[in-house]
């Protein structure tokens, strides 16, 4: 039990997720406000060349994938560049994989064997359980996150999908889920922010599945999705509110929770600033 522990990874407890890299004065700006990891989604290419600029324009920081596509990077480069930026920077990039949307990929094929088949390349290439997690919504990933990684990622889901995933997965790997935020007090401002967003998963299976199994009604997630469905994967509201609800997550066992800043690159750093105090980072 002790040794399985001592192999999560330590994310702090807030991060930042972010759709494509950030420049590195941006990484240093999220370092200095108190959090201690960025996720970097869009599928990266297997090269994962942003990584180190973020890592050395920082002293602490660490760089996660939030995911690298399965289909679309292939095992062996993707090996190849986890221990180039291991070497460089030991223990600040943790690689995060997953096997995407089968509406959007023409090669989806049987995703879960995928997934064990490139677990096993990645094992066949020195890449450490302890240093990736995986992209995981319903059980059978979940349990696979915490079978054949250090933990689960599971991107737009609630507080209540966290506690059950915690159920699953046990105590001893990492769950670190991502929420989205708009920081306004105009609920339908926000909710039209929260829609532009969410809006391109309301077509996709595994996330209207995943919403289902939470209790989300047909009615929910139909286009444009429910106010009640925007309201409980986008948070927004004071400064206060906000915090309170991304700290849901970890009163449901989750270790870590990156958080999606939604309204543009511009609302990026305005909005962790003013949200670091109350979710308690030291600045």
């Amino acid at each position: 039990m002790t040794e399985a522990l001592s192999l999560k990874p330590e994310l702090g407890s807030y991060g930042v997720w972010t759709m494509g890299p950030i420049r590195p004065e941006q990484a240093v700006e999220i370092e200095r406000l108190g959090y201690g990891t960025v996720w970097v989604g869009g599928s990266p290419a297997a090269d994962l060349a942003f990584v180190e600029p973020i890592l050395e324009a920082t002293s602490t920081l660490q760089v996660a994938t939030g995911i690298v596509n399965i289909w679309s990077a292939q095992a062996q480069p993707v090996a190849e560049s986890y221990h180039r930026i291991e070497e460089a920077h030991p223990g600040r990039f943790l690689l995060g994989v997953g096997a995407g949307h089968p509406e959007h990929t023409q090669q989806y094929r049987t995703p879960y064997q995928a997934l064990v088949d490139y677990l096993d390349a990645l094992d066949a290439a020195g890449v450490p359980t302890s240093r990736r997690v995986l992209a995981a919504l319903g059980p059978k990933v979940l349990q696979l996150s915490a079978q054949r990684s250090a933990g689960a990622h599971p991107y737009l889901t609630t507080p209540e999908h966290t506690a059950h995933a915690r159920e699953l997965v046990g105590n001893t790997v990492l769950l670190a889920p991502e929420h989205k935020v708009v920081l306004t007090t105009d609920a339908a401002e926000a909710r039209a922010v929260g829609r532009k967003a969410v809006g391109f998963y309301l077509g996709l299976s595994n996330y209207v599945n995943n919403w289902k199994r939470l209790g989300f009604t047909d009615a929910d997630v139909r286009e444009p999705g429910s106010d009640r469905l925007i309201d409980g994967v986008v948070a927004h509201g004071t400064a206060d509110a906000v915090a309170a609800r991304l700290g849901e997550h970890l009163g449901a066992g989750a270790d870590h929770v990156a958080i999606q800043v939604l309204g543009g690159w511009d609302k990026l750093l305005p909005t962790l600033t003013e949200l670091a105090g109350p979710l308690g980072l030291a600045t």
